[in-house]
């Protein structure tokens, strides 16, 4: 059974869809295609710049996802703040050396700049000039997921408010993930139904607890600082409500499991 088959049998199986992230793997992306494959994931994401690394070579790339039996759900870039990722976003979907889209959608998946702390209005730096790149790349038929993260980008409950606000809702959609928006008080399932109308993608992965159990996170010494984020289901988010959440607003589109770093092995993930 070919890739294509095999992700039209997956999407007759769930409502939600399930892909797997690259980024745990970091840049090794045979390994993380073959690995990922052997762990029954039939559709991946994975970064714009490995996508451009196969720019002119595009049937190449198609072949290596299709040697693992394995499709694209979408790609994880950078802020449209910046014209050269538009610009590469384009350029990889060009008919001529496209992407493949047999997934069904094109989610391009964005961590906004985080404003500057003290200024009136929170979200305004990354809220300006950046419709006009998600424009321009709605022309080639992939969708710009504003994509909440913590620390320097995009973290608080006002600012993604404010984000939302100001930018168009015909071309700034929702990737919602569950840990950054967890982390800083947020109720994931509210977020979901506040802006469940933009919602094109999710990204699901959980939160390292503060003392953390040595023999499930096998892969740490026990003396060095785990990563904030864990494999799904291994840390302390309660995913009962936020499950439901999708479905309550007939989301149909990707649920991707991430972990940027394996606290345990990939056989957990």
């Amino acid at each position: 059974m070919n890739a294509i088959s095999r992700a039209r049998r997956a999407a007759t199986k769930y409502k939600n869809r399930i892909s797997c992230h690259l980024i745990t793997w970091g840049e090794d992306l045979d390994t993380a295609m073959r690995e990922a494959d052997e762990l029954s994931y039939e559709v991946c994401e994975t970064f714009t710049h490995q996508a451009m690394a196969s720019e002119n070579r595009m049937d190449e790339f198609e072949e290596r996802l299709a040697s693992f039996d394995l499709i694209l759900s979408a790609l994880y870039g950078g802020r449209l703040s910046e014209p050269a990722k538009a610009d590469q976003v384009i350029r990889v979907q060009h008919p001529r050396c496209a992407v493949p889209q047999q997934a069904g959608r094109g989610p391009y998946s964005v961590p906004p700049r985080r404003p500057a702390r003290g200024q009136d209005e929170p979200g305004r730096p990354q809220a300006d000039g950046e419709d006009d790149q998600r424009k321009r790349i709605a022309g080639v038929g992939v969708l710009a997921c504003v994509h909440h993260h913590l620390g320097p980008e995009l973290q608080d409950c006002d600012e993604l408010d404010a984000v939302m606000e100001m930018t168009d809702p015909e071309y700034a959609f929702f990737c919602p993930d569950t840990a950054p928006l967890t982390a800083p008080g947020m109720d994931v399932a509210e977020v979901i139904r506040t802006y469940g109308s933009r919602m094109r993608y999710m990204h699901l992965k959980d939160l390292t607890p503060p003392n953390p159990d040595p023999e499930t996170f096998k892969g740490f010494e026990g003396t060095e600082a785990l990563p904030i984020c864990c494999e799904f289901g291994l840390g302390t988010i309660d995913f009962s409500l936020i499950v439901q959440a999708p479905e309550a607003i007939s989301y149909d589109g990707w649920l991707t499991v991430e972990i940027d770093k394996c606290t345990s092995t990939l056989t957990r993930v």
